[in-house]
């Protein structure tokens, strides 16, 4: 697949724009990229585990939505356009009880005003731990 992303970018520029909000909150660091994917990784600790010592199956879906936001964004030019959630769902296939998970994001189709993007959820061991689908709109901004 040829490269999806608008301009170039770095994992440092996106830790910043993400600063004071809860990927900030989380410790979701971005790692990684390609192409035509995006990789971040977050903590399995007290702030993403539920009571019973498991990673938060919502925890694992911040963690999707906030891979698939910012790709999303960096696939158009932000002086024109915002990308803003349509929906989300996520299977849980496996508990991750410490250490750190790590998504993927690649788009599933990137449409001139849809963005559908498939993100993976994998714990330390590479063992996936949840799968989502997400789903972006593309508005111009006003």
């Amino acid at each position: 697949m040829p490269r999806i992303w608008f301009g170039p970018f770095t994992t440092d520029a996106l830790q910043e724009i993400c600063r004071d909000t809860l990927v900030e909150h989380l410790d979701i660091r971005f790692t990684d990229f390609g192409d035509d994917w995006l990789k971040a990784r977050m903590p399995v600790d007290r702030r993403t585990r539920q009571p019973a010592g498991i990673l938060h199956g919502g925890a694992s879906v911040v963690l999707a939505e906030s891979l698939g936001s910012v790709a999303s964004a960096l696939c158009f030019d932000l002086a024109k356009f915002r990308a803003v959630g349509l929906e989300i769902n996520a299977s849980h296939l496996r508990a991750a009880t410490g250490g750190h998970v790590e998504g993927i994001c690649r788009p599933v189709r990137l449409g001139r005003t849809v963005h559908v993007w498939q993100i993976d959820v994998f714990d330390d061991n590479g063992r996936q731990v949840c799968t989502c689908r997400l789903t972006m709109a593309v508005l111009p901004l006003d």
